[in-house]
């Protein structure tokens, strides 16, 4: 069946895409509140839910389901870090028949990167296979055994991909892999290196990768100093250049460099928005959602 989110008419449309990252809480209550609904809705195409990413928080099926419910279309994400093959299909099902219509397709970083690192790992299938899974449910309407799915499943398909692993040739290999499994839209881990991520993008282009499949560049703004230097310790494919880390110094007290951080984003966006290839901005709210809108008024989007 043919996609038909808000977020599938915006890339056949070739619209210039904006989406945005919800992070749940470890909670019971309604997590979607009144503040966030107003920091979203109406601003950006589509909002990702955040799956487990740190440590155990309420299910991203949930919170998919409670965001269309307040009026603003998800991005259903499932990493295959924690469910093997049937719990997959069968989450992938009953988020279908809530309506969900967009799912990001992610490994998941490893649990010694969670609050959980005792737990087990699964790994049932990679990333690349899940984008393949989900196309197939879609475009044969069967699942993976080749049972027959009653009803409509137009989900609509993306991936990630970190911009910054090399060699270069490895992951343009895995990029194009994504793609020709059938991922329709890719968001990138954060850029702050933005000479880096222009290397990157160029060799997507050259490849042909960036005409089959709408790219939107991921950007975080940072809280501190602090903050900066840890995402760049914890995490390889965090790429923060270290005149970023002396400017959120610079800025002073908490407020100061969290206002700047929010300056540096809005800057990061004005560079890549324009380079030839990319589709749209992705923020990575990092559970700062009310910051959204003005960090999209900064930059002029």
């Amino acid at each position: 069946m043919k996609p038909d989110s808000r977020l599938a008419n915006c890339i056949d449309k070739e619209d210039f895409i904006v989406t945005a990252e919800y992070l749940p809480r470890a909670g019971t209550n309604p997590s979607v509140n009144e503040v966030v609904v107003k920091a979203l809705n109406g601003k950006i195409q589509a909002v990702n839910v955040a799956d487990n990413p740190y440590g155990i928080v309420t299910s991203s099926l949930a919170g998919s389901f409670e965001l269309s419910r307040s009026g603003i279309e998800p991005v259903y994400q499932i990493v295959t870090r924690d469910r093997n093959r049937i719990a997959i299909q069968s989450d992938l099902l009953g988020a279908a028949s809530l309506g969900i219509k967009n799912v990001l397709c992610l490994s998941g970083y490893h649990q010694a990167l969670t609050g959980c690192p005792e737990s087990a790992n699964v790994y049932d299938i990679d990333s690349i296979q899940l984008v393949a899974a989900v196309s197939q449910m879609r475009d044969e309407g069967v699942l993976l055994d080749g049972t027959k799915i009653e009803g409509e499943f137009s989900m609509l398909v993306g991936a990630a991909a970190s911009p910054y692993l090399r060699p270069m040739e490895l992951n343009i290999l895995r990029l194009a892999k994504k793609v020709e499994a059938g991922a329709r839209f890719i968001q990138t881990q954060a850029v702050f290196d933005v000479q880096g991520f222009a290397e990157w993008v160029n060799a997507a282009r050259g490849e042909g990768i960036t005409a089959k499949t709408a790219i939107l560049v991921g950007v975080l703004p940072l809280n501190n100093a602090t903050e900066a230097e840890e995402l760049r310790e914890r995490h390889t494919d965090f790429h923060i250049p270290d005149e970023i880390i002396e400017r959120l110094k610079k800025a002073g007290d908490q407020g100061s460099q969290q206002k700047e951080g929010v300056v540096i984003a809005a800057e990061i966006i004005k560079e890549v928005k324009n380079m030839k290839g990319i589709r749209g901005v992705h923020v990575l709210s990092g559970g700062k959602e009310t910051a959204v809108p003005e960090l999209l008024a900064a930059s002029g989007l």
